[in-house]
């Protein structure tokens, strides 16, 4: 290749992509400092500064939007002809990178990490699981995971879990002082726990019983980022925690916490694998979507 490194190629579109050394060296998976070498190698054997870095922004120079626009569909390419290759073997190889919801990632990869990555010994998983809103063209991802069938029209949705519900669990201890909700209004009486999204947004209680719909702003003295967290402070007597059920069955078999509205707790089935319509769909991803799906 003229004496250009493969390597210090893709280590330039993961920073044009993401306008970052740091996030392209997540993506690569070696240290930021890697990547900001393979960059100035690659700089000093064309002789031409590709990026316009300082300490808050990296941007691509002209010369290096060029050289992005120039060699993004070779790279496409190259891949395309990679993954060609998989009809020749037994099973796929190469990397899959998924982004999931940090708060669903449990659930959703139970007894499919183990069973794919057996099945495909060629395959390399790399998954970032995060509640907060990802682009994953942007990010570098394959694919990704969202609740909810409102994608972009560039987007393909696959359908992958039908039997995730939340519940609303409180101690006994927390229920022998406050009176047991019947209806998601009665929550405005109650300590609640509730979630910030990595946005800053706060979640708000979602119910649904029959062809009734309700949406809670509940309050309280406990906000918390991760559900294991809310799990926790509900078992200390903090209050009423929303949680996806499966984090607190144990808890509710034991008798350490108690579900309170739960015919008013309906399963969500809007969880969806989706990617871009227009990338091609590699073996190595067809066999996680079967799995997830299985």
């Amino acid at each position: 290749m003229n004496g250009y490194e493969l390597a210090d190629l893709e280590m330039f579109l993961a920073v044009a992509q993401h306008k970052s050394f740091s996030k392209a060296a997540l993506q690569r998976g070696v240290a930021a400092s890697a990547v900001s070498y393979a960059v100035r190698r690659l700089e000093q054997r064309v002789g031409v500064r590709l990026f316009h870095r300082t300490t808050r922004s990296v941007a691509l120079t002209e010369a290096g939007e060029r050289f992005q626009s120039d060699l993004g569909p070779a790279f496409g390419q190259i891949k395309t002809a990679l993954e060609g290759l998989n009809s020749y073997r037994d099973t796929p190889f190469g990397t899959v990178r998924l982004n999931i919801p940090n708060s669903v990632a449990p659930a959703v990869l139970d007894e499919v990490l183990g069973k794919v990555l057996s099945e495909n010994p060629g395959l390399h998983l790399d998954i970032v699981a995060t509640d907060r809103l990802t682009d994953i063209v942007q990010e570098g991802f394959d694919a990704g995971i969202r609740f909810g069938a409102r994608l972009s029209q560039d987007m393909v949705a696959v359908r992958i879990k039908t039997n995730l519900r939340f519940a609303v669990v409180g101690t006994p201890e927390y229920l022998k002082g406050h009176p047991r909700p019947m209806t998601p209004k009665d929550l405005t009486a109650h300590n609640c726990i509730r979630y910030r999204f990595p946005s800053g947004a706060m979640l708000n209680w979602e119910f649904q019983r029959n062809a009734e719909k309700l949406h809670v702003e509940v309050q309280g003295s406990l906000t918390l980022d991760d559900q294991e967290l809310m799990v926790k402070a509900a078992l200390q007597n903090c209050g009423l925690a929303f949680v996806w059920d499966f984090r607190v069955l144990r808890y509710i078999e034991s008798g350490a916490l108690v579900r309170v509205l739960e015919d008013w707790c309906s399963v969500d089935d809007t969880l969806y694998l989706y990617y871009p319509s227009q990338r091609h769909l590699s073996a190595g991803l067809k066999a996680v979507i079967a799995a997830l799906r299985a």
